[in-house]
Formats: C-alpha cells, sequence, structure tokens
C-alpha cells in the first residue's frame, strides 16, 4: 500500500479525537493539576505524560489496525494521528493570544499556555513544539507494534514500573522508609519524588528480569510441561506469608489504604455473586453494606442508642453480633429481592437503585432516630477486642478484613464450580433458555440476592467498628457504583479481577488525594475505554471471555447469518 493509496480519514479523525480529549482535560484545570506532580525529578511531570499520553495511544490504534505493510507505512500511520492530535491545541494557543479566554474559561490561563507550548518564548516555537512532540508521540505508539512481542513485553513492564514509582513516589518512601536511614533514602527521593539515576536503574532491572523470567518460563515448560504441584503450593505459601507480613512492612498509612481495599474487595466478592454470575444488575448493594453496619452499631454501641444503655445487656460483642450483621443482611437481601424477581436488565437495575434509595432516606429519617440515631448517627461503637486486646488501628483490623476476604474467596470459588453456580451462569447468559431447560430462575434469582447480601453485611460491620460511628453520608449511592464498577473494570465472574478492579479504583484514588476532584471522570474514561478497548475487563473469567468473544463475533455477522 501506497502512501498515496492509503485512507487518510480514519487516521486524521483519531488523531482529533484524541486531540479533544487532551483538549478537555485542558478546559477542566486536569492538565496543569497533574503537571505539579513530577514522576521523575527535573525530567517529566504527570502532566506532561497526560498531554502525549493521547497521541501515543492514537497512534497505537491506527498502526494496529494494519495486518500488512512495511515499517516505514506503519510509522507513517502512527505520524498522521499524532500530528491531527496537536491541532485542537494549536488552536486554543491561537485564539487565546487572539482573545482573551480567562474571563470565559477559567483554566486557560499561563500555567497552561506554558505546558502546552513547553515554555516557547513565542507563539510560533511553542506551536512547532507541539507539533513535533506529539507527531514523535503518535510515531512512538505505531513503533511499539514493530519490537518482537518478548522484548515489547519487557519494555512496558520496565515503563509501567518506572512510572507507577514515580507517581506513587509517597507510597514508595514509606516502604523504603521501613528498611533505609534517611541518608540512604535521599539517593533515591527528593520529597516524594524518584531521582532519575534510581528511575533509569529501575527501568534497567526490570527490563532485564522481566526478559530473563520469560526465557526462564518457556524453557521450563519445554523441560517439564505444566509447574509442579510442590511449586504451585510454594507460591501460594509465599503469597500467604507476604499477606501476612504486609501491614508490617508497609506502615500504619498504607495499611489504612489495604484495609478500604478489603472492604470493597468484600462487597465486589458478594456483589459478583448477582451480577457477574446470575447477571442480575443490582444497584442497590449499598443496602446490604448499611444493613450490616447498623446492626453492629445497634448492638454493641455504648452510647445512648446501644442495646446497652436501653436494655442493660452487656452480652454482644463485635465477634457475636457479626454473624448477626451477615444473617441480618441476608434477609434483607432476601426481602428486598422478592419484588424484583420478576424484573431484567435496566428495571432490575433502577428497582435496586430505588431500594438503595429508600434505605439512606430511612436512616436520615425522623421515623427510625429513636433506633438508629438519624441523621446524628451511630456513636461509641467499640473496636473488637480479642483475648483481651483491643485491636485498635489499621493494621491490626487488617488481619480481620484479610480473614473475612480468604473466608468469602473460598466460598465464591465453591460456588463458581457448583451445580447452583452452572444455574447463575445459565440465567446470565440467557434466562428463557434456561427456564426452558428446567431451572427455577426465581428461586435461583432469589438464592442469588440472599448470598451476595452476606459479605456486604459482613463488611458492613467491619467499617462500623473500624470507624468508631456510622452515619447515613456514609451509605450513599457512590458505594453501589464503585463496587459495581471495579467487578465491571476486573472482569465479571472472576474473583482475581475483583482484586485488581479494587486496586485500580480504591487503592489509586486513595494514594492520589490530591486529584480527588478528578476521580469520577477517571472512572467515567476508564469504565468507557474498558467498553471499547477489554469488555471482559482486566482479568476475566474464562467462561465470561468466551462469552464476549462469541458475543463480538456473532455481532459482526451480517443479519441474516446472525439469525442461523
Amino acid at each position: 500500500m501506497s502512501p498515496s493509496s492509503m485512507n487518510w480519514r480514519p487516521l486524521v479523525r483519531t488523531g482529533l479525537i484524541a486531540g479533544g480529549v487532551t483538549l478537555y482535560t485542558s478546559l477542566i484545570g486536569m492538565l496543569v493539576a497533574f503537571d505539579e506532580r513530577e514522576v521523575v525529578r527535573n525530567s517529566f511531570t504527570l502532566g506532561q505524560l497526560l498531554l502525549v499520553a493521547p497521541a501515543v495511544i492514537a497512534g497505537w490504534l491506527s498502526a494496529r489496525k494494519v495486518q500488512q505493510g512495511n515499517s516505514a507505512q506503519l510509522l507513517l500511520r502512527g505520524l498522521v494521528p499524532g500530528l491531527a492530535a496537536s491541532l485542537p491545541l494549536l488552536a486554543l494557543l491561537l485564539v487565546n493570544s487572539l482573545f482573551n479566554l480567562r474571563p470565559v474559561l477559567i483554566n486557560v490561563d499561563r500555567d497552561l499556555v506554558r505546558l502546552i507550548s513547553f515554555d516557547s518564548e513565542t507563539l510560533i516555537a511553542g506551536a512547532l513544539m507541539l507539533l513535533v512532540t506529539l507527531g514523535i508521540a503518535g510515531v512512538v505508539g505505531a513503533g511499539i507494534l514493530l519490537v518482537p512481542d518478548r522484548l515489547r513485553h519487557a519494555l512496558l513492564s520496565a515503563l509501567a514500573w518506572m512510572l507507577g514509582a514515580g507517581i506513587l513516589g509517597e507510597l514508595v518512601r514509606q516502604l523504603l522508609s521501613q528498611f533505609l536511614e534517611r541518608e540512604a533514602l535521599s539517593w533515591f527521593l527528593r520529597r516524594d519524588t524518584l531521582k532519575p539515576e534510581p528511575a533509569a536503574l529501575l527501568f534497567v532491572v526490570v527490563f532485564v528480569s522481566d526478559l530473563f523470567w520469560s526465557w526462564y518460563r518457556v524453557r521450563r515448560q519445554e523441560q517439564a510441561g505444566e509447574p509442579s504441584r510442590a511449586l504451585q503450593y510454594t507460591r501460594l505459601g509465599g503469597l500467604g506469608v507476604l499477606l501476612l507480613l504486609l501491614p508490617l512492612l508497609v506502615g500504619s498509612a498504607i495499611s489504612d489504604v489495604l484495609t478500604n481495599i478489603g472492604l470493597y474487595i468484600l462487597m465486589g466478592l458478594g456483589l459478583n455473586i448477582a451480577v457477574g454470575l446470575a447477571g442480575l444488575f443490582d444497584l442497590g448493594y449499598v443496602t446490604n453494606f448499611a444493613v450490616g453496619a447498623y446492626t453492629m452499631g445497634v448492638l454493641t454501641s455504648t452510647g445512648v442508642l446501644g442495646i446497652e444503655s436501653k436494655l442493660g445487656v452487656t452480652f454482644f460483642n463485635f465477634w457475636l453480633v457479626l454473624p448477626v450483621s451477615l444473617l441480618v443482611a441476608m434477609f434483607t437481601g432476601f426481602i428486598l429481592a422478592l419484588p424484583v424477581l420478576r424484573m431484567r436488565g435496566d428495571y432490575l437495575a433502577i428497582a435496586t437503585l430505588g431500594f438503595g434509595e429508600i434505605i439512606r432516606l430511612l436512616a436520615l429519617s425522623d421515623w427510625l432516630k429513636p433506633i438508629i440515631g438519624g441523621a446524628q448517627g451511630v456513636l461509641f461503637i467499640p473496636p473488637p477486642n480479642f483475648f483481651g486486646a483491643e485491636l485498635i488501628g489499621p493494621q491490626r483490623l487488617y488481619y480481620i478484613i484479610l480473614g473475612a476476604c480468604l473466608l468469602a474467596v473460598f466460598v465464591s470459588s465453591r460456588l463458581n464450580n457448583s451445580r447452583t453456580g452452572r444455574q447463575w451462569m445459565a440465567i446470565r447468559e440467557d434466562e428463557d433458555v434456561a427456564s426452558a431447560m428446567g431451572i427455577n430462575t426465581a428461586r435461583s434469582k432469589l438464592l442469588a440476592f440472599t448470598i451476595s447480601a452476606a459479605t456486604g453485611g459482613v463488611a458492613g460491620a467491619i467499617f462500623a467498628a473500624k470507624l468508631g460511628t456510622i452515619f447515613p453520608t456514609s451509605f450513599n449511592l457512590l458505594v453501589s457504583v464503585n463496587v459495581l464498577s471495579l467487578i465491571i473494570i476486573g472482569g465479571l465472574g472472576s474473583l482475581p479481577g475483583i482484586i485488581v478492579g479494587a486496586l485500580f479504583l480504591v487503592g489509586l484514588p486513595e494514594l492520589l488525594r490530591e486529584f480527588d476532584e478528578f476521580r469520577l471522570l477517571l472512572y467515567g474514561t476508564l469504565m468507557v475505554t474498558m467498553m471499547l478497548a477489554r469488555p471482559e475487563g482486566l482479568w476475566p473469567s474464562a467462561v465470561y471471555k468466551r462469552e464476549v468473544r462469541r458475543g463480538s463475533a456473532a455481532a459482526t455477522l451480517p443479519v441474516g447469518e446472525r439469525a442461523a
């Protein structure tokens, strides 16, 4: 294919879309806000990375569609969208030089102009720098496809580790401070920012390690086939030791982040039964979380709302109320599932969304205020007590959440491979066919809603004991959205996917709190990107992955063949 016969329109369109994304992030102030965080000291910032990333992605997407052609043509397909991605920003620079946009668009200020013009003194020099930089970024995105697979994997892994360590510099400092003195730590970081020398060293170490591991894994598979059972047990044992020592290695602040991640993993494991296995689109999962929390609060509180104050009963403690919270949440899930058994899809989502809002408003109402405190909430909830020792602080609560997560993972894995789990998956794929095969869909759906509520109640109970106080504002719609999002991002029906989704959607925002105002924007962007690029999720289950691929393949067939 010669350049004259190449279809330029889709290349330019892809580049303009990438440029539009960068323009949008500029106008809402996201680009300048991210520019305040240096990735590598005195080298580049997170804002500069965000500036060139859409052009790189546009070049990669444009070149990926080509199945044949030489290297020059492939790089040309990356250059064109890269240059096109600069056009919206060039238009912004030009219009801002002619008219003062600041009164209308408050984020178009000197900092933004300086960033997208690369500190150039004149408009022409800045425009040329922007054009050349994004053009090169598009070429780099296309050039990735020219690198051999094993080498490309090593390069991308090394780059990801380096960028991750630079972006999460505060986390790296807290981890290294457990083992290094201040003088040694200063060689790696300065003001929570990775220095160039350790950044380069990290890149080289990860690159070489990835290449060696890839070679070793292929060689071992050729010699011995599948990994032995002893090796698998060794890996699981190593993972178990790491999980047990993790709070001691990361400190109190990161342990608090880990407890938040663990609570969402618990809720995700429960909601995965309803959404991931049975295909029941539940947007009211916060109901189970709230019921578990208020059950723990009312039964253990030492304040005026506690059962001790009202009845003089001192029998209840955390360990006794924890299974009670689980059972009450399951009963609530059972009751709320009865009216919606005949609903599907969007109707089911709206109905469960309504249940979530009803529970929130009831918690705020004066009707239940004598029982659960209304807007003032429940106070003086004691922490768990284990043989006389109070489990105060995230480093101790971590082990309770870890135990609950491991138990939930075990139960979920058994359900996945059980007859009940296969019935749920049949309902998810086609409820009418499942009913025709003799599956009692109403009973199966009722069971899915009931069992899925269990871990939500446990998570709510631990949440109440962790904070010591609970308020209705903690149980809003965003909790349900977060849990549902981490399941979709991680992969429906996948237990490892839930953990990966929680790390991405709960862990990263906790570590990057200075960008909290853009949290929902990033959520939406990530959801849209996942639905377009990888609808099965980051770590999908094998069954759901086959369903998605089969559905995508069927969607590309003509209507007549699809029906056949």
